[in-house]
């Protein structure tokens, strides 16, 4: 098994050396208008068009890093005398199916890693089954392309997210599988569902951003609860660490504001991405900083903004406006379509979506070039040449599944700043 030096997060943007995506499959379509809203979507995407906006995003990140696909990750880790075995019985232990069990563990390693991601139809043999109107035993994971949230590079750990809905947590027991059991990782995890103290605990990875080594951003909200939070303290005093923690309250509606970053990334040293309104408007979101020393909590207060803390620890930051500063209605919607939401492959070098036409003119006035996703690919244009740059993929239909360029990304392994 390899040793832990496959996994070293210690920035948010940090020369990206290797990250984890998931191209989106048949999972995505298999859903109804009916279904959607359970599968956590407020709209149906078309896969054929969808493809065709994430293989912009692969192929940049196939150019600067060395890119993992989650399916074959699983495929090499239900190969596994052992893994197959546990992984499966977590699955079907958390969702009730233990009755097909051993049609699972039957499966080829390829087939098996197929349908824990596009689901098991549901054998209409006997007559409960034939009145439901479920279509499957295993459901499809829908969202599983957003692989931000499943789990968190911490350092050379990883946190196993404990997701806000039920139908998301299969993606954190395949994650865990792979980073546990996969040769190329094989690295200690931290997991709340192991936690004695589980009660009310949820936290995602869109909610958790590595400002600093020292300095942890943790939003909370819909899907990360205070208590998800505190499993954190609880882990960093356990491993004896000093922290700044800054949680950021936010907004519960609309369902654009799930997670942090989808109202803060950072972009360079000194620049960051933020929505107005939540960020730097006063409002009634706390922003509360904790401070651990030596594994013991030594303060918790309240601070001005998420901004302010920041550059109080020394960060210096510069904000960049969602959606440009002359018009409300213009932040509102390109903070929608995930406008805040930023993917850094290096300092001052990041992936957004073009659709956001304001927030890229906000972006060019503080000195960064916008270059096309496919003048990347094609060989037409080296980001080696630019200081500070976006590189805009296009994600109409993408941007419908409510989430961006940080969200459809798990790094694992970048350079030191």
């Amino acid at each position: 098994m390899a040793e832990n030096l496959s996994v070293d997060i210690r920035s948010e943007i940090g020369e990206l050396e290797s990250v984890i995506i998931h191209t989106p499959g048949a999972e995505v379509e298999n859903m109804t208008p009916e279904n959607a809203e359970r599968a956590l979507y407020s709209d149906i995407l078309n896969l054929n068009i969808g493809l065709a906006e994430y293989s912009q995003l692969q192929g940049v990140l196939s150019n600067v890093a060395r890119t993992f696909e989650v399916r074959s990750l699983l495929e090499e880790v239900v190969g596994i005398s052992g893994a197959r075995e546990e992984l499966v019985g977590n699955i079907c232990l958390n969702e009730n199916t233990a009755h097909i069990r051993d049609f699972l563990l039957d499966l080829p390693s390829a087939d098996l890693s197929t349908v824990l991601i596009e689901g098991v139809l549901m054998e209409k043999d006997n007559l409960t089954k034939f009145l439901s109107k479920g279509r499957y035993e295993l459901m499809p994971l829908h969202n599983f392309f957003f692989m931000r949230d499943s789990a968190v590079c911490l350092s050379n750990k990883v946190l196993i997210s404990k997701m806000a809905s039920v139908v998301r947590e299969r993606e954190s027991i395949i994650m865990e599988s792979i980073f546990r059991h996969h040769p190329e990782f094989g690295v200690e995890t931290m997991n709340p569902v192991h936690w004695p103290q589980l009660q009310g605990v949820t936290i995602e990875g869109g909610d958790v951003i590595v400002a600093r080594e020292d300095v942890l951003l943790v939003g909370t909200g819909t899907r990360t609860t205070s208590q998800g939070i505190d499993f954190l303290l609880e882990w960093y005093k356990q491993e004896k660490l000093s922290k700044h923690i800054l949680i950021q309250e936010l907004p519960f509606k609309p369902e654009s504001f799930i997670h942090l970053d989808m109202v803060f990334t950072l972009l360079d040293r000194d620049k960051c991405m933020v929505y107005e309104p939540v960020i730097l408007k006063p409002n009634k979101l706390q922003t509360v900083h904790i401070i651990i020393e030596h594994g013991k909590v030594i303060s918790i207060f309240n601070e001005e903004n998420l901004l302010v803390a920041l550059n109080k620890l020394g960060f210096g930051l510069e904000p960049v406006i969602c959606g440009g500063t002359a018009d409300a209605w213009t932040q509102q919607r390109e903070q929608w379509h995930s406008g805040a939401n930023f993917f850094a492959i290096s300092p001052g070098k990041v992936i957004g979506y073009a659709r956001n036409t304001y927030t890229l003119g906000e972006l060019s006035k503080h000195g960064f070039e916008i270059i096309k996703a496919s003048a990347v690919i094609a060989g037409e244009t080296s980001i080696a040449g630019y200081q500070r740059c976006v590189i805009a993929i296009e994600g109409s239909e993408l941007a419908r599944g409510g989430g961006g360029a940080r969200c459809m990304t798990m790094p694992v392994k970048r350079k030191a700043i």
